[in-house]
């Protein structure tokens, strides 16, 4: 506005000093003169206003950086976070992977320790079967089971004697004398059974001095040495397993002699001369009950 002032002094100065201007002259240039100065107050003013608004644009920019710059920060900490969480589920991902091979591993090994509990208990039923056989084994020697490898061996009858025995009760009292030797067995017999092993004994030597030689002698001299076994005389039980296998090598209680000699050591506490009796036991009769027995006793001997 000053600027302006000045211009229409000094135009008017030179007015004046020119002397040609009159004061219509004066009035129009006046009116000129406001009139660019109107003009060039607007300009300034719609400069100023344009102006106004690069600032307030400018600002709204700035404003919009920052808010820009904070959504990128934002979204740089939320990158961050989803790096950490990738980071975590891959460390969570490796820990599954070790547990899965620690459960396979456990898997295996429990598959391992199955197949030597089975082991383990295959083993057992065996030891249980065996012994039960060998029990079976004692019953039927007990009974007077006859010689299985003859078939004129009589067996027992459903009480356990003899069927010469029984028979000789069946006889007609004439024809009695024939099975004397049967009866004489059978009486022995039934001493043992009842657990009178001093009498069995004494009635079944007193048997091998009448009867020497017959199908009843070696299972009597048999139950001699089961006397002095079960009476834990071994030494003498010892002896007389000995002669069943010395004076009847044909005979069908020999495997059992022998079974019952190493029992008899194992009792006495030889297990050397056990040994020997069990393995001979096993070599002499491979397919036998007894022989299935003397491997079982082995295996415990250490």
């Amino acid at each position: 506005m000053r600027t302006y002032s000045w211009f229409t002094v000094m135009i008017g100065v030179v007015l004046l000093i020119a002397g040609c201007a009159t004061t219509g002259d004066l009035r129009r240039i006046h009116s000129n003169l406001d009139n660019q100065i109107r003009l060039t107050n607007e300009k300034i003013a719609a400069v100023e206003q344009l102006s106004g608004g690069v600032k307030e644009e400018i600002a709204g920019l700035r404003g919009q950086d920052e808010k820009n710059a904070e959504s990128v920060a934002a979204l740089r900490g939320t990158l961050a976070e989803n790096r950490a969480e990738v980071t975590e589920i891959r460390e969570q991902i490796q820990q599954l992977k070790g547990s899965i091979d620690s459960l396979r591993r456990d898997l295996a090994n429990a598959t391992m320790r199955t197949a030597k509990q089975r082991e383990d208990e295959e083993k057992g039923l065996r030891d249980r079967l065996d012994k039960l056989t060998f029990k079976v084994n004692f019953i039927e020697n007990f009974l007077g089971i006859g010689k299985k490898d003859e078939p004129s061996e009589p067996a027992a009858d459903k009480n356990g004697r003899p069927p010469a025995a029984a028979a000789k009760e069946a006889a007609p009292a004439g024809k009695s004398r024939p099975a004397d030797k049967e009866s004489q067995y059978a009486a022995a017999y039934d001493l043992f059974r009842e657990g009178k092993y001093e009498k069995s004994r004494e009635a079944f030597e007193s048997f091998l001095r009448q009867h020497p030689e017959t199908e009843f002698s070696d299972n009597a001299q048999f139950w001699i040495g089961e006397c002095y076994y079960f009476e834990k005389k071994y030494e003498k039980a010892i002896v007389e397993y000995d002669k069943v296998v010395k004076n009847f090598p044909e005979g069908s209680k020999v495997p059992y002699a022998l079974l019952k000699q190493g029992l008899s050591f194992l009792r006495l506490g030889d297990k050397a001369s056990a040994k020997l009796l069990l393995q001979q036991v096993i070599k002499d009769f491979p397919n036998t009950s007894q022989a299935r027995i003397a491997r079982t006793r082995l295996a415990e001997i250490k």
